[in-house]
């Protein structure tokens, strides 16, 4: 058999060592992932660290170094497919960017680790576990501050509530003292709900807006014929 002719010792146990160290990092990372209830837990984790240690230490021996450069271009542009899985969008919010994010970490370790760079890709791991809980804290806080209106730009969505026949002048209206107002409209759409009553709803294009004016607005909207209510809100960008 040509196992036999061809099986060296040393190089399996290199092998072994580095699948073994693709293991444990990944496991680490994933561990963390699956006790936050993230959708790419401890498994998903473990299995893309490994799976590119064993690809990354594949070309290696197959082609040397210039081998394993072309095997890891490929995994970092390969494991966007798998992170895109794990991102989706839920009206205005995105989820999952995280998680795709540490995916891709995952990989950037199990390539380290196949290519004998088992110090670094420990490292690494290190690097990939602060940034997923010390710095937690930090993003709460940051999260925690008030939005400034004035100096952050955002989405915000002015939305009335009117009887189904007024609608299209309702949302002529709206558009026409957004444009005055010089608040560009991105995106308008009407929503239909029980009892013939619909909200229009529009949202500007991402901008720094003036409170008060967004107010004014809402002000005059509520004073048209028909309009049962008149609000504005703000999100953060996507």
């Amino acid at each position: 058999m040509q196992f036999i002719e061809t099986f060296q010792l040393h190089d399996f146990l290199d092998t072994l060592v580095s699948l073994l160290s693709a293991f444990v990092l990944g496991t680490l990372i994933g561990a963390e992932r699956q006790y936050r209830q993230r959708s790419a837990g401890l498994r998903t984790n473990v299995l893309v660290c490994l799976g590119a240690a064993a690809f990354v230490d594949l070309a290696n021996r197959i082609d040397g170094a210039d081998g394993a450069v072309r095997v890891i271009a490929y995994v970092v542009s390969g494991i966007g497919f798998l992170g895109a899985g794990a991102i989706m969008k839920e009206g205005m919010n995105v989820r999952g960017l995280n998680t795709a994010a540490t995916l891709w970490a995952s990989a950037a370790v199990g390539s380290c680790a196949g290519a004998d760079m088992v110090a670094q890709s420990a490292a690494l791991t290190l690097f990939v576990l602060a940034g997923n809980t010390l710095l937690r804290p930090l993003v709460n806080a940051i999260d925690r501050i008030p939005l400034n209106e004035r100096t952050s730009e955002a989405t915000y969505e002015i939305s009335i509530t009117t009887d189904s026949k007024r609608a299209g002048q309702a949302r002529d209206f709206l558009n026409e003292r957004l444009e005055a107002a010089s608040y560009p409209v991105r995106d308008t759409r009407i929503v239909f709900h029980s009892n013939d009553n619909v909200e229009v709803a529009a949202v500007l294009v991402p901008l720094a807006v003036e409170p008060d004016d967004l107010d004014g607005v809402v002000a005059d909207l509520s004073k048209m014929p028909g309009i049962s209510h008149a609000t504005w809100h703000v999100s953060a960008l996507e």
